[in-house]
């Protein structure tokens, strides 16, 4: 596990982050499969996270309108919607709490429009049952511990799902018609009127991913 905790590993993750962006390719996103495209919803500040490099993971379960009961990989690769609702800034690591209030700037409730910056692809799909492995990736992430704790204890009997994504910025935010069925407590959404030649660039390196991935797999294997 990393050795570093609090601030320092903080620290490290995000200057990590900035190597790995440096050396990053630009790469297509129209190749991201067959339509309708396919979006993961998450916090916007997660996604804000994401797209930044300071994490490469998401812990999900299935939302309460789920058209099943439990979490699923529907495709592995995705564009990444961000939600603006319920986000609680106790539930964040406080040197992120301002990220949360720079993901609010400019939204507001009922916004016609949503945009969307980046897309990723799942590296993997780990099933959690446990919170001592839960416990194992808190240097790994922005959320507190109480939130890690309710996402596990949510739909009990199902398994957390840990995912590795790699991430990448679009070169140009897209800005999409907020439309009813993106909107309620669901995992996946299917977009409409995604431009065709969309271009994103790589947030981390394929070596700093790899990096990076490895070593989140080898926490939770001790």
């Amino acid at each position: 596990m990393n050795s570093l905790t609090g601030g320092a590993a903080e620290n490290a993750a995000m200057e990590n982050a900035a190597a790995g962006h440096a050396a990053a390719e630009l790469t297509a996103v129209n190749a991201i499969g067959p339509e309708p495209y396919v979006a993961l919803k998450e916090w916007a500040v997660a996604v804000k996270a994401l797209a930044e490099g300071k994490q490469i993971m998401v812990l999900r379960k299935g939302g309460i309108a789920e058209e099943t009961r439990d979490f699923r990989l529907k495709s592995t690769r995705f564009f990444l919607l961000p939600a603006y609702e319920h986000q609680r800034p106790e539930l964040l690591k406080e040197a992120y709490r301002d990220d949360l209030k720079a993901a609010l700037d400019g939204w507001t409730p009922g916004s016609p429009t949503v945009e969307i910056a980046a897309y990723a692809e799942a590296a993997d799909d780990i099933e959690i049952f446990d919170q001592e492995t839960v416990d194992r990736l808190a240097n790994y992430h922005i959320w507190t511990d109480t939130f890690t704790e309710e996402r596990l204890k949510w739909k009990r009997k199902q398994p957390l799902h840990l995912l590795l994504l790699r991430v990448y910025r679009l070169e140009r935010p897209v800005t999409l018609p907020m439309r009813d069925a993106y909107t309620g407590c669901k995992s996946w959404v299917g977009l409409e009127d995604i431009p065709e030649g969309l271009r994103g660039q790589a947030v981390l390196s394929d070596a700093e991913f790899a990096r990076q991935a490895e070593e989140i797999r080898a926490a939770i294997a001790r």
